[in-house]
């Protein structure tokens, strides 16, 4: 079955399309997730809440549009509410498990002493992102992870242009501090 098809199910209240969406776009929503709350069982979860609300709300979509930035949107936004809820900080794992979106630009042809060092710049790199707000980490995934306009992540979060400017600006300024020598933003 189809994307359409499936929602052509849910507006009918057949849950069976929600199958479907679910094969599609799991694993792209959980990265996302994971990438603002930085736990996986929360994005996980965050995840399967989110297509729930898309079963309960897809009178609210529109079937002339695609479906993955409409649900997106409910993701992110429960992922920075989710986050913002959750108390202190956590240690991140860095194992490849978690993270397989960054395992995939290893370069397998180079040096032991550069796969170490690649260790430590993902390490450093995870923790810097770990010291952003939800918020701050939400706009910097959907802008750089997502690839979208600022216009683009004003829409998913409900915000004005200059809101995502502004908490772009500090994020980047805060991961510039926190990264020192890398200046890679």
């Amino acid at each position: 079955m189809d994307e359409k098809t499936a929602i052509f199910q849910l507006k009918k209240q057949n849950i069976g399309g929600l199958e479907t969406l679910v094969r599609l776009h799991y694993v792209h929503a959980v990265r996302t997730a994971y990438l603002i709350t930085r736990d996986r069982p929360l994005a996980e979860d965050v995840v399967q809440a989110a297509f729930l609300k898309s079963y309960e709300r897809i009178d609210q979509f529109d079937p002339s549009r695609p479906f993955i930035p409409w649900f997106l949107k409910i993701v992110v936004n429960d992922a920075i509410k989710a986050a913002t809820r959750q108390s202190g900080w956590r240690e991140v794992p860095f194992d490849d498990e978690v993270s397989p979106e960054i395992s995939a630009l290893e370069d397998t042809n180079s040096s032991t002493e550069d796969w170490f060092e690649n260790i430590e710049l993902r390490q450093e790199i995870w923790q810097a992102l770990e010291k952003l707000s939800p918020l701050q980490r939400a706009v910097f995934v959907l802008r750089f992870y997502l690839d979208l306009s600022e216009v683009e992540t004003a829409d998913r979060l409900n915000c004005a242009v200059g809101t995502v400017k502004a908490h772009l600006y500090a994020a980047r300024k805060r991961l510039r501090a926190l990264l020192g020598d890398l200046r890679m933003l």
